[in-house]
């Protein structure tokens, strides 16, 4: 059974920085593609960032040089370190495996004053 379970979420003022993380267990995690996507209410998920098992990154254009997604395998866990929060990031953040092919339950990021 596949389990991804996200942590870290919560409230932070705009310019703040937060970082979540996401344990995995149920799969061959060294082989998977991991990443982290976000959605607000009425939109569809966004993908924010992606690793591959080499450790390859990406990143949506909207955080690129603010967030940095990272991976330790040896832990079966990857971490997303946000930076420079703006309002517009408010959303809830899923941790993803596989490719998009499961998903954790989500934790809500919330940028306000």
């Amino acid at each position: 059974q596949v389990q991804l379970v996200e942590s870290g979420g919560g409230l932070v003022q705009p310019g703040g920085s937060l970082r979540l993380s996401c344990a995995a267990s149920g799969i061959i995690f060294s082989r998977s593609t991991m990443g982290w996507y976000r959605q607000v209410p009425g939109k569809e998920r966004d993908q924010v960032a992606n690793i591959n098992p080499a450790g390859w990154a990406s990143y949506a254009s909207s955080v690129r040089g603010r967030f940095t997604i990272s991976r330790d395998n040896a832990k079966n866990t990857i971490d997303l370190q946000m930076y420079s929060l703006k309002p517009e990031d408010t959303a809830v953040y899923y941790c993803s495996a596989d490719a998009g092919r499961y998903w954790g339950q989500g934790t809500q990021v919330t940028v306000s004053s």
